[in-house]
């Protein structure tokens, strides 16, 4: 499916209309890939994110992105692992839905997301990869927006999850 491309690299450099944030419940800055945007984006991201009154797990909230390449921030806050228990790749999906809906209803072309959950919060990587990968495909089959999605991994090892999941999702979805 051309509509999705892999990259290795700083989701904060991206050049699109939006990059998605793994962020907290309070879209407060945190670490990792939150704060890496958050300090790239600069102060006025937080306080954009006040005005949200936060965002539950596996819902999304949208706001500008002030210094970043990207026009726009798409916060998601992604489950946090518990052996799958917690119907956490129910929730994984989820971020990834409700992030695209956002996208589309903002009219954002296109669109940088990162291995959600897969830090801090421990979602087994080849999983998450499997949720993203699944449900950006059955989203941009049914929506004519975002044009391009990007998934950008942080290291090859996650990359090269994405890379099996989109070789072994295209042989079960039509692209």
């Amino acid at each position: 499916m051309t509509r999705i491309t892999l990259q290795l690299g700083d989701i904060t450099q991206l050049e699109v209309d939006a990059i998605v944030n793994a962020a907290n419940e309070h879209l407060s800055p945190g670490s990792g890939v939150d704060g890496a945007i958050h300090t790239a984006a600069g102060p006025e991201l937080a306080d954009g994110c006040e005005t949200l009154g936060g965002c539950p797990t596996g819902e999304a909230r949208i706001t500008n992105g002030y210094n970043l390449e990207a026009k726009h921030v798409i916060h998601t806050v992604g489950p946090i692992w518990e052996d799958g228990h917690e119907n956490e790749p129910q929730l994984l999906e989820n971020c990834y839905k409700n992030a695209l809906r956002l996208a589309s209803e903002n009219d954002i072309r296109t669109i940088g997301f990162p291995a959600i959950s897969t830090g801090g919060y421990g979602f087994p990587p080849d999983q998450a990869a499997k949720i993203a990968v699944k449900t950006t495909k059955a989203f941009l089959k049914n929506n004519k927006l975002p044009e391009k999605v990007i998934f950008v991994c942080f290291d090859q090892a996650s990359l090269a999850y994405y890379e099996e999941m989109m070789i072994t999702q295209s042989a079960a979805l039509p692209g």
